[in-house]
Formats: C-alpha cells, sequence, structure tokens
C-alpha cells in the first residue's frame, strides 16, 4: 500500500485555488494599510434607507476585495474538509482522511450552532454569543475539542489505533505512512505518522483531548466553588474575616504558581499524604456551597428545604467520599461497593483547584465590596432577607458577567499549566497521551522529526485560543447588559 499524500487527487484542484487566493489576500490586505495611511478621515455618512455609506476610492476597493477574498479563501478552506466526507479512501489524503474521522464532530457542531442561533433571544447571555464573531469562532474551537473528547470517551470513536498500540518499523514514520499488513486498525495508515516509539500521532492526539477536557473545566469549577463561597463572605462583612481570608489567599499567591504546581505533584510530597488531605479539604466546599445555597433559598419553606437538601447532599456526598477515597493513599476507608471511581490524578487536580482558588476569590471579594453597596441588596436587607441569601441571590447573580469571563481564561490557564506538567513528566504517568507529554517526547527530536510535536502542539493551541476568543466574545457581550 501507498503512502497517503497531504491532499491527494483533491490537492490538483484546490492546492493552485488556495495558493492564488492566498496571495491576492495578502496584496490586499497589504494595499488596505498602506492606503490607510493616506486616506482622509472618514465622517458617518448615512444612505436614505438608514445603512452607513460605504467608503468609496482605491482604499474602498482593497477593503471590499479583503472582504470577499477571504471568504473565497475560506471557502477553498471548507471544501477540504467537506468534499472528502463523499470521496472513497484515499483519494483526499491525509487531510481528507482526517476530516472523514471528525465526521461525528462536525454533524455535532453544525447541529449545536443551528439550534442556538434559531433560539439565541432565549438563551440570556449565552444566546447573545451568536451576535459576536470572535465568540463564535472561539466557542467553535472550543467545542469541537469538547465533542471530540465527548466521542473517543465514551464511544471510541474518531481513534484510527490503540493510543498505546506499537507497531514494529514505524517509528518517526512520517504522516501517512502505511501500516504492516495485519495492523491496519481502523484504517491501514498512520494518518501524521509515528513517535519514537512506533505509536500512532493521530490517535494520541486525538486521545489526548480527553485528559484535558476531563481535568481542566471541572476543576475550575470546584476552584470557583472554593472561591465563591469563601469570597462572597469575606467582601460582604469584611473586617477581621476579611483580613484573615486575604492575608491566606495572598500567601499562596506571593508563592510562584508554577513552583508552587511543580511541588504539590513531586511524588515525595504525594508520599507524605499532603494531597490527600488537601483534597479532603478543599472538596468539602462544592457540598458546602450547595448546602448554603438552597437553605438560603427555601429557608422559610421547611418541608420543601429538606425535601431538596436530603438527596442533593447525600449524593454530593457520596460523590465527595468516592473522590477522596482513594487506594494506596492515606484516605483509604470505603469498601470498594460504596466507591463509586478511583482517580488516578487526584494530585492534579487537587493542585489545580488549589492555585486557583486565592484568584478566584479575589475577585469574587472585589465584585462583592463593589455590589454590597448597590440599592437592590438595600432592599432585600429591607424586606429581612439573610445574609447569605443577599451573597447568593442578589450579589453573585449580578456578578456573572465578570466571573463567566475569568471562568473561560482560567480553564485556559489549567490547560497550558496541564501541558507544562505533561512536559515535564508530573503528575500523569509516562504512558500518557496527554499533549504536553506528547510534545515532550516529540521535541526530543525535533531537529530530526518534526511531526511528532507539532499535531499536540497545535492542539493545544488552538483549544487555549479558543478559550480566549470565547472569553473576550463573551466580555463584549456582557458588557451590553
Amino acid at each position: 500500500m501507498e503512502a497517503l499524500t497531504w491532499t491527494g487527487s483533491l490537492g490538483t484542484i484546490l492546492n493552485p485555488a488556495l495558493a492564488i487566493l492566498v496571495s491576492l489576500l495578502a496584496v490586499a490586505i497589504v494595499a488596505q494599510i498602506v492606503l490607510g495611511f493616506f486616506a482622509p478621515a472618514m465622517t458617518l455618512q448615512s444612505n436614505p434607507d438608514g445603512t452607513l455609506q460605504a467608503r468609496g476610492g482605491a482604499l474602498g476597493m482593497a477593503e471590499t476585495g479583503v472582504k470577499y477574498l477571504f471568504l473565497a479563501t475560506l471557502a477553498v478552506v471548507i471544501a477540504y474538509i467537506v468534499i472528502p466526507l463523499v470521496m472513497p479512501y484515499g483519494w483526499a489524503g491525509i487531510i481528507g482522511e482526517m476530516s472523514k474521522r471528525f465526521l461525528p464532530v462536525w454533524v455535532s457542531l453544525i447541529a449545536l450552532f443551528v439550534i442556538s442561533s434559531v433560539y439565541k433571544r432565549k438563551l440570556g447571555l449565552y444566546g447573545k454569543l451568536f451576535d459576536s464573531m470572535v465568540g463564535m469562532i472561539g466557542f467553535g474551537l472550543v467545542m469541537f475539542w469538547v465533542f471530540t473528547a465527548f466521542y473517543v470517551g465514551f464511544f471510541d470513536m474518531i481513534i484510527t489505533h490503540d493510543y498505546l498500540s506499537q507497531v514494529s518499523g514505524l517509528k518517526n514514520k512520517t504522516p501517512g505512512v502505511p501500516v504492516p499488513e495485519g495492523t491496519e486498525g481502523v484504517i491501514p495508515h498512520y494518518l501524521l505518522g509515528g513517535d519514537n516509539l512506533a505509536r500512532d500521532i493521530f490517535s494520541r492526539m486525538v486521545t489526548g483531548s480527553v485528559f484535558v477536557i476531563a481535568i481542566a473545566p471541572l476543576a475550575t469549577i470546584f476552584a470557583f466553588m472554593v472561591g465563591i463561597t469563601l469570597g462572597l463572605p469575606a467582601g460582604f462583612y469584611g473586617g477581621k474575616l476579611d483580613t484573615v481570608l486575604s492575608f491566606i489567599a495572598n500567601l499562596i499567591l506571593a508563592f510562584p504558581v508554577i513552583l508552587l504546581f511543580y511541588l504539590l505533584v513531586t511524588p515525595e510530597i504525594v508520599e507524605t499524604g499532603i494531597p490527600s488531605y488537601m483534597a479532603a479539604f478543599l472538596f468539602v466546599f462544592p457540598l458546602i456551597f450547595f448546602g448554603v445555597l438552597l437553605n438560603s433559598r427555601y429557608y422559610t419553606q421547611p418541608a420543601k428545604r429538606n425535601a431538596i437538601m436530603i438527596p442533593v447532599l447525600g449524593i454530593l456526598g457520596w460523590l465527595y467520599l468516592s473522590v477522596i477515597n482513594q487506594k494506596g493513599t492515606v484516605i483509604n476507608f470505603l469498601p470498594e461497593w460504596l466507591d463509586l471511581f478511583d482517580i488516578s490524578i487526584l494530585v492534579v487536580f487537587v493542585s489545580v483547584v488549589f492555585v486557583n482558588a486565592p484568584t478566584v476569590f479575589r475577585i469574587v471579594r472585589g465584585l462583592t465590596l463593589d455590589l454590597r453597596t448597590r440599592d437592590y441588596v438595600a432592599a432585600a436587607q429591607t424586606r429581612g432577607e439573610g445574609a447569605w441569601y443577599i451573597m447568593l441571590w442578589e450579589i453573585l447573580p449580578n456578578a456573572r458577567g465578570p466571573l463567566i469571563v475569568d471562568f473561560c481564561l482560567r480553564i485556559g490557564y489549567t490547560t497550558i499549566l496541564l501541558g507544562t506538567l505533561g512536559f515535564f513528566g508530573l503528575g500523569l504517568s509516562s504512558e500518557s497521551p496527554d499533549w504536553g507529554s506528547t510534545i515532550n517526547e516529540g521535541r526530543k527530536l525535533l531537529l530530526i522529526f518534526v511531526h511528532p510535536a507539532l499535531p499536540p502542539a497545535v492542539a493545544l493551541l488552538s483549544l487555549v485560543l479558543g478559550l480566549n476568543l470565547l472569553a473576550d466574545g463573551l466580555r463584549e457581550e456582557s458588557l451590553k447588559d
């Protein structure tokens, strides 16, 4: 079997068209920039129908050219993804076969965007996100990897080979290399080549998304629950409580974050049991948060409050005990039939929560100091509402804009931290396909073989870029409220 090229027979048509369009687009952008220096200041003039008049002259032509050339280039790029879906195997090359592997993701993205766009006026801030081009692009990049992790993690779709299987003779082989007979897996090629242990780079990159999507958002949610539960009373009450909590937060933040993260996941610290005790302390905050949240909301309705709180806190308590109870650690007391799961990366999870919680605390505290003076807080106090009701049901909802933006950005920071940990071989197993570990394995022979390190690096870059663009879009729309 022959090796695959990047675009196959499809490239004979699309490659020249893409090269011409990119060249023309570059010329048009340069012309627009140059002409912009000599153009007079534009004044706002309206057409009879109320729309703004377009700029005329050479600069106007350049701007129009950039717009349509960009759309044409985007159409060709989409053609690289869509056309291979109806072509026989191998005819569209490596790019075409990767596009086919991601077919469930494309379908899910289209369905999500269509449904969200139709009902965006009923979806609050999330719906307004689809009025921002930057936000839509960021949301699309993030959801691409979320859907990828979902299909890989639950259905073993998209991947072409077992991410741990090694095929003799494919060590550091280039993209599109055929595999020996009898080792084909789902397809008879390594789409992105083999790594230094003859494993499929494409499958390892795709599987690595599961580790990132499983850890980063969930750990960030836990960090927010810790920060919110402590930041609200610190900002609302002030005084000695604020002084003590702020001092502890500043003490943690005074230590370099990266070094603190490295220190928490080193084997020597893990053996002392400190991460297990930290998990027992930090992971109790979701219980506290939901307990206080429900109690403050239904305090005047004891029967309804108890009917809701007992099952909710019972389930959360069971999950809490299952999370902190890990085999081989200092906390291991639950019988096997009661222990729901075993988290092998608990130390990484705890470290992410511990490092992020103080920053979230300071943000929530600062927002609370500002919002506690608002009229709606005074109105709630006049009605006789309790302090926790005011904090959780009056102040917190009005602080959601900055917190949602920070949540997206913090997931990006966490993704980078996880990649950095994997790069240095800390916290995760040596066989883990996480992007940081894969980049580290590929960079050892970077001067000789470029292909093993690039795919996970591009994947990491695209997810973090998407989170940053999503945060920008959310910030832009939240400011309009």
